[in-house]
């Protein structure tokens, strides 16, 4: 090969080996996610990067962002038509991962961005009532949640802030009607789960509005 042709033929595999060495990977965008570079993660997708796109866990960009409590980047995403009821594999949405790490500006992006608040499984007040987010329980329940909402288990949100002594979330799913006398699939009551973690303000708490064990 004449020595031209050769030099041309080389130049030509440095950009291709260039080229393909510049091209976005999965990692780079839930990196980029991580550390809520907005303007990296809408360059990417705007490349032709699926908005939907899910890491090894099977949890979107979406999910990663509300988990982070990242509005901006949750805000952009949902313009670029990001799916907000997709569940990872463990069923959680993105507006679950917002109301556990009780983020009330997410959830309420994600809830203005048509995210479900009242479906099967464990729901974003389980969630919030967990980690005892009280301006996030305050906000689903005002947008109609199902205070009595089932998980699996048969739990209620009411039982979850009992046993983890979340006081101050009981009063608000009181006052929103939840019956203290459901009971999870092993028989127990929201008084039961109280008593039973040490929660003993939590169950007299109960037994004022009508718990009956």
């Amino acid at each position: 090969m004449p020595l031209p042709r050769a030099l041309a033929a080389f130049s030509a595999l440095l950009v291709a080996a260039g080229t393909a060495a510049a091209q976005p990977t999965l990692d780079d965008l839930f990196r980029a996610v991580e550390v809520n570079d907005v303007a990296t993660v809408q360059s990417l997708v705007d490349r032709g990067m699926d908005v939907n796109s899910t890491n090894a866990q099977g949890r979107t960009i979406l999910m990663q962002a509300a988990g982070g409590g990242h509005a901006d980047m949750v805000k952009m995403l949902l313009a670029k038509r990001a799916r907000p009821n997709l569940r990872a594999p463990t069923g959680e949405t993105a507006i679950m991962f917002a109301a556990m790490k009780g983020s009330l500006p997410v959830v309420e992006l994600l809830y203005a961005g048509g995210a479900e608040i009242n479906h099967s499984g464990w729901t974003p007040l389980h969630y919030c009532a967990w980690e005892g987010h009280v301006e996030v329980c305050r906000f689903l329940i005002g947008k109609k949640a199902d205070v009595d909402a089932r998980a699996p288990n048969e739990a209620t949100p009411l039982m979850i802030a009992a046993r983890q002594g979340q006081q101050e979330i009981v009063r608000i799913l009181l006052a929103a009607g939840a019956n203290p006398n459901l009971e999870s699939d092993r028989g127990m009551t929201a008084t039961q789960f109280a008593l039973k973690a040490g929660n003993t303000d939590i169950a007299e708490l109960l037994r004022k509005a009508g718990a009956t064990r």
